[in-house]
């Protein structure tokens, strides 16, 4: 399984996209540093639906016009394309992802993982032997003649934190090794030598709460109540499946008054963060706690 869908699920959404006609797949193949989604994300794109997703946002609004572009193209054209999630695409991940888009000709047989050959087509076929190597971030596109083992996304949460104090670097410290895929982002310039967080500004960390893909986890433990408020209001109107505040039982009863006022929904709100019943302050108990909470989430999906 992936972030999302089975490897099988796209394959089947596009057998049924291809019959109502023209067909478009975009793939994920690599990334670097923050991206909304990992390799092996995928989304099927006709004329007027789409299927799937590759994080949402800038990122996939762009990817949804090159696919449609593409179905003017004969059956089996494809192109490689490289996105810096930055100032480009009006996004603050500053991540890198490359992308396959193609006319599909026909949904594979089999479930994959598949391995690919970029000729005047793209050829899928399962593995026989020895697994070529995957794609790289960077360096020269691929180009006709490369084989590449297609990358399937593993089972993993997408997570967006918000804040890079205390609490946050404990979270980041303790995250690695587990199956969540951390976007973090912080306001303050000082937060810019953090290793992984995203200097972004207010306002667009507003605009990626809001953006965050269906099925995504959010923190918000910024320095400033009123961010946190921003930043919440932002998640509760999008997609996310678990919207995370740190604070007390006092803040979720003010911000959920806020919210009611503004007329928005804090039903998803979970304020404390963390699994209920660990009750110590300190940002290294209150870390472990919210990681085993969003594990918590990945399993329930």
């Amino acid at each position: 399984m992936n972030c999302g869908r089975a490897m099988a699920d796209w394959i089947l959404q596009a057998r049924e996209a291809l019959q109502q006609g023209p067909a478009a797949l975009v793939t994920i193949l690599a990334t670097e540093g923050s991206a909304p989604r990992g390799p092996g994300a995928r989304m099927i794109v006709t004329e007027t639906e789409l299927a799937g997703s590759i994080g949402g946002g800038a990122l996939e609004h762009q990817a949804t016009q090159q696919a449609r572009a593409i179905l003017a193209h004969p059956p089996g054209t494809w192109r490689v394309q490289d996105y810096p999630l930055g100032p480009f695409l009006g996004q603050c991940c500053g991540g890198r992802v490359r992308l396959l888009v193609e006319r599909l000709e026909k949904a594979p047989a089999g479930e994959g993982p598949f391995e690919v050959t970029l000729s005047e087509h793209v050829e899928r076929m399962l593995p026989n032997g020895q697994r070529p190597a995957t794609v790289e971030a960077r360096g020269p596109l691929p180009t006709a003649g490369t084989r590449f083992l297609e990358p399937v996304e593993t089972d993993c949460l997408p997570v967006q934190m918000f804040g890079a104090g205390h609490v946050g670097r404990a979270i980041a410290e303790r995250a690695t090794g587990l199956p969540l895929v951390m976007a973090w982002y912080d306001s303050r310039p000082e937060m810019a030598e953090t290793p992984g967080v995203v200097l972004a500004t207010e306002s667009e960390m507003v605009a990626e709460a809001a953006a965050a893909p269906e099925g995504a986890a959010i923190l918000i433990l910024t320095h400033d109540h009123a961010l946190d408020y921003r930043i919440t209001a932002a998640a509760l109107g999008g997609r996310a499946r678990f919207v995370g505040l740190i604070g007390s039982k006092s803040k979720r009863a003010r911000f959920v008054s806020r919210l009611t006022k503004d007329g928005v929904d804090a039903a998803r709100l979970i304020c404390p963060i963390g699994v209920p019943g660990i009750g110590g302050r300190e940002p290294e108990v209150i870390a472990i706690a919210a990681l085993a909470q969003l594990l918590m989430v990945k399993d329930a999906r």
